[in-house]
Formats: C-alpha cells, structure tokens, sequence
C-alpha cells in the first residue's frame, strides 16, 4: 500500500512539475500580438524580419510600426511598441539614456549583434585622393560644396554629425547636413560614385553598401562616433515590464543574435525591393540551423515545442 501511494505521489509531483515548466512561459493574450518598431534601415528591417517569420511560426501576429528613433523610444514608453531591435551603442546612447534611466525602456544585458561599425565614409577613389580623415573633410569644402549626406531626420548619426559641425570640429562650421533616407543617401552616392565626384556620408556595416560599391571609412572621428570606426553593438530593447508579462517571447528575444554575414544576406534582396519578411524566409529555408539557439527552451504561443512548429510552418 506504501508504495502504491509513494508512486501516486511520485506521479503526482512529476505532474506538477510538468505544468510548471508549462507554466513558466505562460503568456497573457495580448502577448500574441508584438509590435515591433523599425526605423527605416534595411539591416533593421533584416532583423525584424527575421524575428517576424519566426513568431509567426510560433503562432503570434507581429506587427511592424515604421518611426523614427525619437518616435519608437516614445511608442515603448507608453507601450505602444513591444520591440526595438536597432538600439546601435554608442550611437543611439545620447537618445536611449534618458528613458533608460527614467525607467521606461529596459536594454536587454546581450546585443544581438557585434562587429558592427557606423561613421562617416567616401568612396574609395575620393580615399585615394586624400580625403582619408575627419581633419581632411575641410580640405575639400569646395568640391563637396560643403555637404556631408545624412539619412532619415532625427537619426542619431544625422545629429552626431550636426553637433560636429555646430562646435566647428575639425574647421566644418560651413558644412551642412544633407538629410533624406537611407534610399536616397545611396542614390546619391551612387549617382557621384557613376562620375567620380566627391562626396561624404554615413556609412555602416552590416550593409549591402559595403560590397556594392568600393568605399573606405574615414579615421579620426573616435570622439564623434567612437573608437575602431564607430565601432558598435546592436542591442534589444522592450518596456520595462515586458519581460514578466510574455516570459516566452522575451526568452526568443534574449536568444535572438545575429551576424553582419547574415544581415548582409537578408538585407541584399530588401534592397531590391523584396519584402522584409519574403527575404528573411527565404533565409531561414537555406539556413535552418540558426533556429536551433534562436529557440532553445522556446515554445509556441499555444505551448508546444518552438523548433518544430517554426520548422513546420516553414516547410523544413
């Protein structure tokens, strides 16, 4: 009789141990839907693509809300916006500082991408004419008819670059910021890359640009963007509580790394006007090992194992 009910109370402990393991990722509702913001770069777009078809494939509805860096800090302080996978350190620090501080967006402690660099570049031929550093850009003031091409309005390298200009650093108290996009900063580099013109602008890695075109980034600027030319990790950021109110997917986000070989991939057809998320299964179906840390200890929003309801719902 004792080890009838020592098995039923074996079997009974085992049970609930099993439901709170299923328990522990339990999710509110409203955690299926996540609101992603993306800041209009195409390695951001790469990203939340990525991590877009992998929910869907645990069975939640991302979304994706366009804005400008100023806007999604704001859209997480009021919990408009779930996901910001784009928070470049040190280059956005100057904007994310002050929420993080105030307690309205929470940093996730491992960047989801190293290895990545944000500065001022020319094209290599301009490079080879002796525009090879900050202190050179004056020296060509004339042919670059004092502009240096920023991206968006109120992206932080955009105001990085004002702020130079505005303490005269490096003699650039006549230049101006040139601000458009990301699509039209590289039309125009392209367009004077064509005739061999000169010109300035904010280069980054992981991007397309870099293979595309044959471009060198300048030295000197450790104080502007940082050292090892705006050397950069890529971090996740969400609301504070965010991370107690969906424990599943804040344990997708913590697992959530990324490569600038791999954005480089996602982000070539983005280019090309392909959708953000057709790219990034595309990527996924010729590399499926990624998924294996991406969802270690995973579920699906409905509870089943993660790795092979994403697996299933992409056809591998």
């Amino acid at each position: 009789m004792k080890v009838k009910l020592g098995s039923k109370l074996i079997g009974a402990v085992a049970a609930l141990a099993a439901l709170a393991g299923q328990n522990a990722l339990a999710e509110d509702a409203s955690c299926k839907t996540v609101r992603f913001a993306d800041v209009g770069w195409s390695d951001i777009a790469a990203t939340t693509g990525l991590a877009s078809v992998v929910l869907e494939g645990l069975g939640y509805k991302p979304t994706v809300t366009i804005a400008s860096i100023p806007i999604a800090f704001a859209g997480m302080k009021k919990k408009q916006i779930d996901v910001y996978l784009g928070y470049w350190n040190p280059s956005q620090t100057p904007m994310m500082d002050p929420f993080v501080k105030a307690g309205d967006i929470k940093v996730l402690e491992t960047p989801n991408l190293v290895g990545a660099k944000y500065t001022l570049a020319v094209p290599t031929y301009l490079y080879d004419k002796g525009l090879k550093t900050f202190a050179d850009i004056s020296k060509f003031e004339k042919e670059l008819q004092g502009r240096i091409y920023g991206i968006e309005p109120g992206n932080d390298g955009n105001a990085l670059v004002a702020d130079m200009i505005k303490e005269n650093k490096f003699g650039l108290k006549n230049f101006k910021v040139i601000e458009s996009s990301e699509a039209g900063m590289l039309i125009e580099v392209q367009r004077a890359a064509k005739q061999q013109k000169p010109i300035v602008f904010l280069g980054w890695e992981p991007h397309p640009m870099n293979v595309q075109m044959k471009m060198s980034y300048l030295e000197g600027g450790d104080d502007v963007f940082g050292p090892n030319l705006g050397e950069a990790k890529v971090y996740t950021a969400v609301p504070p509580s965010y991370e107690s109110r969906c424990p599943n997917v804040a344990a997708f986000l913590k697992n959530l790394q990324f490569s600038t070989d791999m954005e480089n991939q996602v982000m070539g057809p983005i280019l090309k006007k392909v959708k953000p998320n057709t790219a990034a299964r595309d990527f996924l179906k010729k590399n499926p090992d990624v998924l294996n840390k991406w969802l270690a200890g995973v579920k699906s929003f409905d509870g089943k194992e993660g790795i092979a309801e994403v697996k299933n719902a992409l056809k591998i």
